[in-house]
């Protein structure tokens, strides 16, 4: 398990959830494992009463499942709540690109192109957990550059279960598509076109299904 550091601002719960988010969001606590609090106490040097309130809250977005008198475990990934989680985030999304089409700012084409400059040399060294997160920072500049941050919050929560499955798609080497997808959504939004860009993003979120069947057979312990 990756031990984070901890941030000078953060209470010792929104600690504990940033770190096992991460974990398993990165599949270092894999889906169906055990997570024990004593282990995870000692591992983070917090007291149980942060771990437990942590797993709760995990518990509460259904990444965590706690079974009473046998512990807790990471859930399995379902393909449900991925596909709920997809539609919502593209929903969202395809708003935000419109209004962002209608007038976005210079300043944050540049950043957008940046990122995509950060993705190539990421694809290069093969730094896959920092290509995901590149990937999410892109959209997130999108949502930032129409003053939408508080939507992309309400969605982050519920993009972790979406994020799972990008970080198993990662582990079989199917990342290829993601920068030329950006580039062309980034082309769109250059030419305010905001069909073309609704396109584009539609076909960018739905590419994990032509995976689904390649992963449940690569992990099928990992999918409920």
């Amino acid at each position: 398990m990756t031990i984070l550091e901890k941030e000078r601002s953060e209470n010792a719960r929104s600690y504990a959830v940033r770190v096992l988010l991460y974990n398993i969001v990165h599949l270092e606590l894999t889906p169906g494992s055990s997570v024990s609090e004593n282990e995870l106490s000692s591992a983070l040097s917090l007291s149980r009463t942060p771990v437990r309130e942590a797993l709760i809250e995990l518990n509460r977005i259904g990444l965590v499942e706690i079974i009473p008198q046998k512990g807790s475990y990471v859930s399995k990934i379902n393909y449900d709540i991925v596909e709920e989680s997809r539609f919502l985030r593209l929903v969202m999304e395809n708003a935000v690109l419109k209004l962002a089409c209608e007038g976005i700012d210079p300043t944050y084409l540049d950043a957008l192109q940046q990122n995509i400059q950060q993705q190539r040399q990421c694809s290069e060294t093969k730094d896959n957990d920092r290509m995901l997160e590149l990937d999410n920072e892109f959209h997130q500049l999108i949502f930032q550059s129409v003053n939408k941050m508080w939507s992309y919050h309400i969605i982050r929560e519920q993009m972790v279960h979406f994020d799972r499955l990008r970080a198993l798609s990662a582990k079989k080497g199917h990342l290829d598509y993601v920068i030329p997808d950006h580039e062309d959504i980034l082309y769109a939004l250059k030419r305010h076109d905001a069909e073309m860009a609704e396109m584009l993003m539609t076909r960018h979120l739905a590419r994990h299904r032509t995976e689904r069947q390649e992963l449940t057979e690569a992990y099928p312990e990992y999918f409920c």
